[in-house]
């Protein structure tokens, strides 16, 4: 069972975008990092335990031709084995900083020449692997990143392409050396699902195929994917063979965020928590453990959190 904790003031509200929130936690400081999507800025928040937020700021995307800035997708703090940055997509590019976002030290920006004039462009989509950062995108396309161990000399190494409408979301898991493992998913707007092999370079492992309704959020763990659905279905694959072993259906909309606990990993209902009058657009665990998570909603201006009891 999980009881409610003291909100988190946000300066304004969440976006209405899936998988809305990401959480870094930093143990060695007893600090956890939050940082929420609202319209062309991203607000990062530094939260202690004892009470109110220690520092907070907003970060914009970068902006391009246009008369109106450019508004941002998602933002998300990727974990590589040497270094943490802060990823921030919008509707003109990628952008990447230190994880406390005071520098920016990579900037991509994307190419429309293949979109029609009716199709919207951005980023969207974002995970590490290695020491690769990987970026969906509009067209379906998935970029790979090579990421040093520090500065800015970041290397477009790759594109993937294994999908053919918009990505949705990417999700990826260390393999601890092991290989001819799935390490990584991508899904995207028709519910497909992509299953890869990072490496110097990547190789498409498994297709799971979709059932006419998107795939907001995906996650991964030892070796099961857990895909969330636009139908309010939550489904559990072989990752390696695409096998369908578990649906759940316990929701009667859209799942807008999913995530998983990786030190607990096992699917068990433990606790329902009704936010009214809300859509809910982000939701995280904020430790490995599983015994704390956060929420966001659109319209609202503060990050809800909750602890185990």
């Amino acid at each position: 069972m999980f009881r409610r904790e003291r909100s988190i003031p946000l300066r304004g509200s969440a976006a209405a975008l899936c998988n809305n929130l990401s959480v870094l936690q930093l143990p060695v400081r007893n600090l956890t990092h939050f940082g929420v999507v609202h319209g062309p800025s991203a607000q990062l928040l530094s939260f202690a335990p004892e009470g109110l937020p220690l520092a907070q700021r907003q970060l914009h995307a970068k902006e391009g031709a246009g008369v109106s800035p450019p508004l941002i997708t998602q933002v998300h703090w990727c974990v590589l084995p040497f270094r943490v940055l802060l990823v921030l997509t919008s509707h003109r590019g990628i952008q990447m900083f230190e994880s406390d976002g005071s520098i920016m030290v990579y900037w991509h920006a994307l190419d429309s020449g293949d979109a029609s004039p009716v199709q919207a462009v951005f980023a969207r989509g974002i995970a590490a692997s290695g020491h690769f950062i990987c970026v969906g995108t509009w067209s379906g396309r998935v970029l790979v990143f090579d990421i040093p161990a520090k500065g800015p000399n970041i290397v477009l190494s790759e594109e993937l392409a294994g999908h053919q409408t918009p990505i949705t979301d990417i999700a990826t898991e260390p393999t601890q050396g092991q290989d001819c493992v799935a390490d990584m998913v991508t899904a995207d707007d028709s519910g497909l699902l992509c299953v890869w092999r990072s490496g110097p370079e990547f190789k498409l492992l498994t297709r799971i195929p979709g059932f006419g309704v998107p795939c907001p959020s995906v996650q991964l763990w030892q070796g099961t994917v857990a895909a969330g659905y636009g139908n309010g279905q939550v489904r559990l694959y072989e990752a390696s063979t695409g096998t369908l072993h578990v649906q759940i259906n316990a929701h009667a909309r859209a799942i807008c965020a999913l995530d998983l606990a990786p030190e607990v990993g096992k699917v068990e209902h433990c606790h329902g928590e009704c936010v009214p009058d809300t859509q809910v657009c982000g939701a995280r665990f904020c430790d490995p453990s599983g015994s704390s998570f956060a929420v966001t909603g659109y319209d609202l201006a503060e990050i809800l959190r909750f602890s185990s009891m």
